[in-house]
């Protein structure tokens, strides 16, 4: 399981890193969406961890996994408005 939790969590800062490299804004976006992806696992583990283990550092894991998940949220949504000509 921690293998598990290690590898998601990991997962959404290398998809970000990858898509302040992206080719394209939708590639740029398509990175930040498997970024979230990431999250929601991340988040499935430190359920099952929380399940299992009664420590104070999964919820403060938990509330700062949630405030990576608004921002990659808000970057997705902010990316897909097109500007006006």
């Amino acid at each position: 399981m921690a293998n598990q939790l290690f590898k998601s969590s990991t997962s959404i800062g290398a998809n970000v890193r990858e898509a302040q490299n992206a080719e394209s804004k939708a590639d740029f976006i398509h990175k930040f969406k498997i970024a979230i992806k990431e999250v929601e696992e991340t988040e499935y583990w430190l359920a099952l961890c929380t399940e299992l283990y009664d420590h104070t550092e999964l919820s403060v894991l938990k509330e700062q996994l949630i405030e990576i998940q608004k921002i990659i949220n808000k970057i997705i949504s902010t990316s897909k408005i097109k500007p006006t000509s």
